[in-house]
């Protein structure tokens, strides 16, 4: 008999589902499935499968409040982040639907005959997704993946696998074959890492933590198994002297407060240029103030609970009440909640400035000059995200430029587009996800020469 385990409303801390544990015989079983499975489906006709994946994303988009309220009680996402989310999900297999019929080679110029490429699906693909962003995320790995022809095994988190099976299911109705896309929930040590260490699996992708990514790129390497790894941030919002204040503060909390802080995107070091520190601050205060955490089913809700006890210990382990500028608001009694908390940096080496809090949490440091803006956020392991304050155009492109991290907006938040590339240097992590290129990730490049000499 399969084991299960409890999901919990992180809002209300009650069960609100049981489901699988599986082992790893089951997930060996499943993997054989998924063998099959790539067999027949990388065979359909680019047509019939871009058909396929249309319908898939016409039918995730009729479920968007099915699936967003779903979200709400799973992972104690705000209702309007959760209708994101799940919009998010269906254009993202909608726009991967496009690239199947547009997966061509190339003709090269050679002597003495024809030189052709073909790109071919790689195989079965693991793809092991977290906790913090369930839907999208698992999204922006299936759905490319499915559209180069490989077959998918998908582990989500053990605390949110709900919105993820519901998409499966969603799938299935509309003509995806169970054995091309199968989630497995479980522990990650057993079900995750018998993916990873199982030879058939031709491909890993994997969101998560640095730490737990360092591991399952070495079990990977045993086998030269390619993987692509989005892994932690510890993201700079930049605000220089000229930029839009007003602008910059109002916005700036809900750069780092969205989704409680869990959110490697997360601008959670606030560098300010020192001329203008009290007076953004003071700004930046009122803002913090205004944030509505309150119950995330709530349309007016702004910031939900973290996910787990666990994890508010964990983020409170990082604060020093003696650094804390202020705070916001949140409920009390029953919930995982958390305020919005904005605390001063003691010195470069401080703990809660190097390492992901992964909460609602940001660290605010001064600079002087250009220079040392640069300087500071490069001061990190990680690049992930970042953004950048000001009303010069050339600093801003300059400063961009310099500034060692995949994904930067001046005069603003945006991260993450589906039609453009998302990841990071450094530890954040390796490879591209998202964007007309991200088909390539699940193909091999097939070069074939053919003689037309007599």
């Amino acid at each position: 008999m399969t084991a299960t385990h409890e999901i919990v409303n992180p809002s209300t801390e009650e069960v609100i589902a049981t489901v699988p544990s599986l082992g790893e015989e089951e997930t060996r079983e499943a993997i054989a499935r998924a063998v099959e499975g790539f067999r027949r489906w990388r065979r359909v006709a680019p047509g019939e499968r871009a058909k396929i994946l249309r319908a898939f994303g016409s039918a995730v988009a009729e479920a968007n409040e099915e699936l967003a309220q779903l979200e709400v009680r799973n992972s104690g996402h705000t209702i309007s982040n959760a209708r994101w989310e799940a919009g998010n999900v269906a254009d993202v297999i909608s726009y991967f639907s496009g690239s199947v019929e547009r997966l061509s080679g190339r003709q090269i110029p050679v002597a003495g005959g024809v030189d052709i490429t073909f790109k071919e699906p790689v195989g079965v693909v693991g793809i092991i997704v977290p906790w913090n962003f369930p839907m999208p995320i698992a999204s922006w790995g299936f759905a490319p993946a499915l559209a180069a022809g490989c077959s998918v095994v998908l582990k989500p988190a053990e605390l949110t696998p709900l919105t993820v099976m519901r998409v499966a299911e969603i799938g299935y109705e509309a003509g995806v074959p169970r054995d091309v896309f199968q989630v497995l929930t479980g522990a990650g040590s057993v079900v995750g890492e018998a993916i990873v260490r199982d030879p058939r699996v031709a491909k890993i992708v994997f969101t998560g933590s640095t730490k737990v990514g360092i591991g399952i790129q070495k079990l990977a390497a045993e086998q030269v198994k390619p993987v692509t790894l989005e892994l932690g941030g510890k993201s700079a919002n930049v605000v220089f002297a000229d930029a839009d204040l007003e602008k910059a503060a109002a916005t700036a909390p809900y750069s780092v407060f969205d989704n409680a802080g869990q959110d490697c995107c997360a601008r959670s070091r606030l560098l300010v240029q020192e001329s203008v520190y009290d007076s953004f601050l003071a700004l930046f205060e009122e803002a913090v103030g205004k944030v509505r955490v309150e119950d995330p089913a709530l349309d007016s809700a702004e910031m939900g609970p973290l996910i787990s006890a666990l994890q508010r210990e964990r983020v409170a382990g990082y604060v020093d009440e003696s650094a804390v500028l202020f705070r916001g608001n949140c409920p009390a009694g029953r919930g995982y909640w958390y305020p919005p908390t904005v605390i001063q940096a003691k010195d470069r080496s401080d703990r809660a400035l190097k390492e992901e809090i992964f909460g609602p949490v940001v660290v605010v440091q001064t600079f002087r000059d250009e220079e040392e803006a640069v300087a500071l956020a490069n001061d990190s392991v990680y690049g992930l995200s970042g953004s950048i304050w000001t009303s010069n155009l050339g600093r801003g492109l300059r400063v961009a430029r310099a500034i060692e991290s995949g994904n930067l907006s001046v005069n603003s938040h945006s991260s993450v587009r589906y039609w453009t590339p998302f990841g990071g240097y450094k530890m954040s992590g390796l490879g591209r996800e998202l964007g007309p290129d991200a088909t390539d990730a699940f193909c091999e490049v097939k070069n074939v020469f053919i003689s037309t000499d007599d």
